[in-house]
């Protein structure tokens, strides 16, 4: 009889907790409204659709709430960041103010692809005219050209020059000429030589799948008369975008460790696996969280466009060199494992831990974090 009313003693609990979930969502969709609401007052006061500061104050503020209501550290910050993301990301493009002053339209050269298809959507919600055109558009260029104020060539990397040449002659010296490429030095210096105006070249540090520009990182490289430019650059951080004024050929040494190299290491690794035909299933089903979420990043890669990839890996000479270096690196660190030199492995992997310092601590913390929202998802 006892286990009897402790059964319904459980349920009616149960149906509480239930009824504080209705309410819960209830309370989350009225946040989701009054955030769309507020979204539509940024565009009018021409704000930012994303601000550090106020996403610092609400990690703040929620945690000091959620201490004095007895909840444990990081319960509230953990919600708070997924009610966020999901704010930024429901908001879609949004509507946003318009920053160039005067007359002119955006040409994209390239508007059809994944990333035209990006910033064509964001300069229409913030009321520019955009034209976009691709290799069968040329016919017309006299006309898609008339009156551009900015022209952004998106295009593979292996063209780009050849089409910032093209595109030149059309141009007024007042006419903004960008770049989306993930190369800068030769792109750069490219539409310094051919066309004699201002000259913004930029690498958005995202793929085309993204579903809006906040905290999304836009490499900026203001070549010519920055000043010209400037308001783009603006309308960029006004999109929510983190902006990072950088040289072109320093820009293009980081980009051979940031991409090319991480780029090559992924696609090696994935075609050695396919190579050996490892049985994929019983991987996912054997690993742990952090080896899953690796083996995600590799297969991420090989669902995208191999074009992209080559383009990326075999844009410049360092690049090729640097993979080179790697590959004969390689050898040494194989022949400590071969000949089971513990030793020499714990030398060359402290030697390591000194180049990273103390991020390897913080790295450490940040995947654990990672790590624990990732295996919450499983």
């Amino acid at each position: 009889m006892k286990q009897s009313n402790d059964h319904g003693s459980l349920e009616e609990l149960r149906g509480q907790i239930d009824e504080c979930d209705v309410q819960l969502a209830k309370l989350l969709a009225r946040r989701q409204e009054l955030v769309k609401k507020a979204a539509q007052a940024k565009a009018l006061h021409k704000d930012a659709a994303y601000s550090k500061e106020r996403e610092q104050y609400l990690m703040q503020s929620r945690e000091q709430m959620a201490k004095a209501a007895g909840l444990p550290a990081g319960l509230m910050s953990d919600v708070i960041k997924r009610v966020l993301r999901e704010s930024y990301r429901s908001g879609g493009t949004g509507s946003y103010p318009k920053l160039m002053q005067g007359d002119g339209k955006v040409v994209i050269i390239g508007g059809n692809g994944g990333m035209g298809k990006i910033f064509t959507r964001y300069f229409e919600a913030s009321g520019y005219e955009v034209t976009g055109f691709g290799h069968r558009g040329w016919d017309k260029a006299q006309e898609y050209f008339e009156n551009a104020r900015i022209v952004i060539v998106t295009v593979p990397i292996d063209i780009t020059i050849e089409i910032i040449k093209k595109t030149a002659p059309y141009l007024s010296k007042d006419t903004i000429l960008c770049d989306l490429t993930s190369v800068k030095g030769p792109i750069v210096d490219a539409m310094l030589k051919y066309h004699q105006g201002p000259v913004l070249g930029l690498h958005p540090m995202f793929g085309p799948d993204i579903k809006n520009l906040v905290k999304q990182v836009v490499v900026t490289v203001s070549a010519r008369e920055q000043e010209k430019s400037a308001f783009l650059v603006e309308q960029l951080k006004l999109w929510g975008a983190k902006t990072v004024e950088c040289d072109a050929y320093d820009h293009d040494k980081a980009m051979s460790i940031i991409q090319a190299l991480r780029h090559f290491t992924t696609y090696a690794y994935g075609t050695f696996m396919a190579s050996m035909k490892a049985d994929l299933k019983q991987l996912l089903e054997l690993s742990s969280p952090i080896y899953r979420l690796e083996l995600m990043m590799v297969g991420r890669l090989f669902a995208q466009d191999p074009r992209l990839y080559a383009d990326i890996i075999m844009s410049s000479e360092r690049n090729l060199k640097l993979l080179s270096d790697y590959v004969e690196h390689l050898k040494p660190e194989l022949d400590t494992v071969m000949n089971k030199d513990a030793a020499e492995f714990e030398r060359r992997f402290l030697e390591a831990r000194e180049y990273f310092g103390p991020l390897s601590e913080q790295f450490l913390k940040e995947s654990g974090s990672l790590l624990a929202k990732f295996q919450d998802q499983r």
